[in-house]
């Protein structure tokens, strides 16, 4: 269905990718893995025509697949109704049936003229290919799905949100039923709800599918193949199964890698220092005689001792060596000097937020975060979850009720919107700005944060999302709090540095509340939920209590 062959891409002297090579069958699931930058959205983007490759080609069968493609960064024009978003094919059925009536009437003169039937035919697989995309009854279950039912289709798309239109575009992808998907980061403002509904929907649908993605479960539950993009080869290797099975394997290969270099390394020092051993025997026993013979016999010793040598050179140069294993360079936290902080670090009493009186997103919410707890606030999107956030952070006021922080407790906030860093400043000098460091210390406490050479010096306005991300965490950690209140932490890091994430956040004393729809975080990361729905915040001890509470109440 789909063959890249020897894919390469250069911008100017700067190469991302070369030969890449990789299929995807019909009706297969393929994820599509790699650090950021690598390259991942520029094979989308050639696959899908919207981008040119330095070398190789992309070949489709048939020729005329239907391609579904879903870029990351989605534009849609602010003043388009959301019906014309949805079916953009609407506007061509009335020319296409006046087309079908010339060409009927032009068979009843000519009922023989092959041109003409074909052209009718052609023309009627279109027409019905259209009625499919144009199906509001069918599409009713994919907007049901992704939560946007309730829109006015005759609404200008510039009122709804970001994440809406996010999902509008999503919605419009899959309505129109391509035959091969490419969906670049289509979990992305999509709650658990809607990210487990979009995992049925793939399941049960027979196209085929090349997916982007940094939500691990997603992966788990829908690819059966990982193609991964390596930064450093600039090529890709294919795995069979899903995520976790790709870790399994890369994990069990590097370990493997590591005992054979380890080998390597006591083989070599082995017949280092038997030559070094024959050398010294020979320079002794020549040096202690004059005896003609015993000379002859020392330098025979000396003839062995770099006979061993050349043997070391050989065995070093061998071409079946095992090269030391690469450790991939990812971003490393150090929480370091933090406060002191209370037994109790949040407690929310009575706690009414929102923009209206009136309408409150949510309210009468009673809970204690306590010291060390590391808790994910989850629910629908829209339902308040950034509300609250925000007004615990302090940054608009609560409609009722109170929010109290423990004694010595330092909370520190991650927007959402990243909208907490200026634009013109750069790492080094917002790090410089946060904490009493020297720029040596700064740019040193900055690698952990993949910040590494120039790249300190690049204005926010010109870093990517997961860029401004790292640096937004670099500031907390500087500032030493011990709560952090983190809004959607993890959107825009690539999978590697989501791992990285939680294994600080796992040696991290402090406490913890995030809002986070990556369940492989939520399960590996959280000691406890708060879930946000119908008006009301509730406790869970985990994400399998929720579920099976809402199971039953559902029963």
């Amino acid at each position: 269905m789909l063959a890249v062959h020897q894919l390469t891409k250069r911008y100017g002297d700067t190469l991302l990718f070369a030969n890449v090579s990789f299929t995807v069958n019909a009706g297969e699931r393929v994820g599509l893995l790699g650090p950021n930058g690598c390259g991942k959205t520029t094979i989308l983007r050639i696959i899908a025509g919207e981008e040119s490759a330095t070398g190789g080609h992309i070949s489709l069968t048939p020729g005329n697949l239907r391609l579904g493609y879903l870029p990351q960064g989605l534009e849609l024009a602010a003043e388009a109704a959301v019906r014309d978003v949805l079916y953009p094919q609407a506007g061509q059925m009335a020319a296409l049936e006046t087309e079908l009536e010339r060409l009927s009437a032009a068979l009843a003169d000519r009922p023989d003229d092959r041109a003409t039937q074909q052209a009718f035919a052609r023309a009627l697989d279109q027409l019905s290919d259209l009625d499919a995309a144009t199906d509001q009854e069918a599409a009713a279950p994919i907007l049901a799905g992704l939560n946007l039912d309730h829109l006015d289709l005759d609404a200008p798309v510039g009122l709804l949100s970001g994440g809406q239109k996010t999902r509008l575009g999503l919605a419009r992808l899959l309505i129109s039923a391509p035959q091969l998907l490419l969906l670049d980061e289509p979990t992305n403002h999509l709650d658990i709800t809607g990210l487990e509904w979009l995992e049925d929907w793939l399941a049960s649908y027979p196209a085929a599918a090349l997916l982007v993605s940094h939500d691990r479960t997603f992966l788990d539950r829908t690819v059966t193949r990982i193609v991964a993009l390596d930064p450093v080869e600039k090529s890709v290797r294919s795995y069979v199964g899903n995520y976790s099975d790709y870790v399994e394997t890369v994990i069990r290969a590097r370990d493997k890698q590591w005992g054979q270099w380890r080998d390597q390394v006591v083989e070599a020092e082995r017949l280092k220092r038997d030559a070094r051993q024959t050398m010294a025997k020979a320079v002794r026993k020549e040096n202690a005689t004059r005896d003609s013979t015993q000379r002859r016999y020392a330098r025979k010793v000396a003839s062995r001792a770099k006979a061993k040598e050349k043997r070391l050179d050989r065995y070093l140069a061998s071409d079946e060596r095992v090269e030391k294993p690469r450790l991939d360079w990812q971003m490393k936290l150090d929480f370091a000097d933090m406060p002191p902080g209370s037994q109790e670090a949040l407690r929310l009493q009575n706690l009414t937020v929102g923009y209206s009186a009136r309408t409150p997103l949510l309210s009468d919410i009673t809970l204690t975060l306590r010291a060390g707890e590391r808790i994910a606030l989850i629910g629908p999107n829209g339902v308040g979850k950034t509300t609250l956030l925000r007004t615990i952070a302090g940054i608009i006021p609560p409609l009722a009720g109170e929010v109290r922080l423990g004694p010595g407790t330092r909370p520190g906030y991650l927007s959402q919107e990243q909208d907490t860093l200026a634009p013109y400043e750069d790492a080094l000098a917002a790090i410089l700005a946060t904490a009493p460091m020297s720029e040596t210390e700064a740019r040193s406490f900055l690698h952990y944060f993949l910040f590494a050479g120039d790249d300190v010096f690049v204005p926010v306005a010109e870093l990517s999302f997961g860029e401004r991300a790292r640096l937004m965490l670099a500031l907390l950690v500087a500032q030493g709090c011990n709560l952090l209140i983190l809004d959607e932490p993890i959107n825009h890091l690539d999978v590697p540095s989501r791992e990285r994430f939680e294994q600080a956040m796992t040696a991290y004393d402090g406490s913890v509340l995030a809002v986070v729809h990556d369940r492989y975080f939520v399960d590996r990361f959280a000691t406890g939920l708060w879930v946000a729905e119908d008006g009301r915040v509730r406790l869970y001890i985990d994400r399998a209590e929720y579920l099976r509470t809402r199971t039953n109440a559902d029963s």
